[in-house]
């Protein structure tokens, strides 16, 4: 049963009080925004499809791999960008679809490098883009080693991808000026989530299950880089706008219709004016988003991990106890290590980081943890933060649409699944 939220939003700001009642999970607003991303990225790919094969029908299983990954997924990211836009005055438009659907081929190059380096056999209910290349070489028998080879093609495949974010936030259709605002967002964010990629697989080597090192990685790998930072990156773009006209002739084939004229407050960008300069110069905007993503930041994690250790493979798209096996020093393992029975010390001490946890050894390590009241609080931990997310949102000075949408995707983003 998905978690059911009656609650009321009130606070100043553009467009006055407003009222949510009966919120599910089942997000209308994530699906209005993601569709719309859909296509986008389906345009993008398209085009990118065509330049690749300019070298040679070769790079066709890299181009299908691609558009495989990119096909599933939330769009968490795209969806908090363009309420962060929504919420400091920006209009419904083509453009702020084109720039968020760029997010996305950022999280995919993140997650083929994610899944290398922790040696993921399955991404999204498929192998893994290393595994798909791995498997390629070992059919054709070709010369060398298909691991190496599978490796390679992914490491060169995430950089692709990477470099596509840039060329299609700047052939967005965005104002240039609108553009410069946003750069220094985007470059933090990036930073940031490869700050947390790092920690997470340092902490992984140095076996630290302390709950301080799992929260630290937490807040650059997930909750800066999922939330509080797309959301000052749309904050950013709307604040670059200055009354701006979209630039119709850089959005490029992937243009979506029905675009307006794009309004805004302008401001010089920059990292020197903290998180203010990394959203238009709006610090109250900055700071409300701050408010709000942080904390549900951390929820979103925290219903991962749980998902992580306890999920059904048919809707994670990962093996069962996936992250046991990889060894993550997860805020639930730190949890369930500091509150664990020697007895179940040992179950936790035996299985995680084992490759070859079987079917029965997960279902011991989820006894051992369950046991240890570890997911219990992390569900308690789960509904304290989204409530303050939701309740930093009361007195923010965004638009009244986005208070509400973004209450609603507070709920989408940690619901369970079962």
């Amino acid at each position: 049963m998905r978690p059911r939220y009656r609650l009321r939003v009130r606070g100043p700001g553009p467009g006055g009080s407003s009222s949510l009642a009966s919120m599910t999970s089942g997000s209308a607003v994530l699906g209005h925004v993601r569709d719309r991303v859909d296509r986008a990225l389906q345009a993008f790919l398209g085009q990118q499809h065509d330049v690749l094969l300019a070298a040679g029908q070769d790079l066709l299983p890299g181009a299908e791999s691609i558009s495989g990954l990119l096909a599933g997924g939330k769009r968490l990211r795209p969806a908090f960008c363009y309420w962060g836009w929504r919420g400091a005055g920006g209009p419904d438009c083509p453009e702020i679809i084109n720039a968020a659907a760029a997010l996305e081929l950022l999280h995919a190059g993140a997650l083929i490098h994610d899944d290398l380096m922790d040696a993921s056999d399955t991404r999204r209910g498929r192998p893994s883009l290393h595994r798909q290349f791995e498997a390629r070489h070992a059919r054709s028998h070709w010369h060398g080693s298909p691991a190496a080879f599978g490796m390679g093609a992914a490491i060169l495949m995430g950089d692709l991808l990477l470099c596509w974010t840039d060329e299609m936030f700047h052939a967005s259709g965005l104002p240039g000026e609108a553009l410069r605002h946003g750069r220094p967002v985007l470059d933090r964010m990036r930073t940031e989530v490869f700050a947390g990629q790092y920690l997470d697989l340092l902490g992984q080597v140095t076996g630290d299950e302390t709950l301080e090192s799992a929260l630290r990685v937490v807040e650059f790998k997930t909750t800066k880089y999922t939330i509080e930072r797309p959301l000052h990156l749309g904050a950013a773009l709307a604040g670059g706008c200055a009354g701006q006209a979209p630039d119709r002739g850089t959005a490029g084939r992937y243009d979506l219709p029905g675009a307006g004229a794009l309004p805004g407050a302008g401001a010089t960008p920059g990292l020197a004016g903290g998180n203010a300069g990394l959203a238009g110069g709006n610090a109250g905007v900055a700071a409300a988003y701050t408010a709000y993503g942080l904390p549900l930041g951390l929820a979103f994690q925290l219903r991962d991990d749980i998902l992580g250790v306890f999920g059904d493979p048919a809707q994670t798209g990962k093996p069962a106890g996936d992250d046991v096996r990889e060894g993550k020093r997860t805020v639930l393992l730190a949890i369930a290590r500091d509150r664990a029975t020697a007895a179940q010390a040992d179950v936790i001490d035996r299985y995680l980081g084992d490759p070859a946890l079987d079917e029965a050894g997960t279902a011991e390590i989820r006894a051992a943890i369950t046991g240890t009241g570890a997911v219990a609080e992390c569900e308690r931990m789960i509904g304290r933060h989204v409530g303050e997310a939701i309740g930093a949102l009361a007195g923010a000075p965004i638009t009244t649409e986005a208070r509400d949408a973004l209450a609603e995707l507070a709920v989408a983003a940690t619901a369970r699944d079962d």
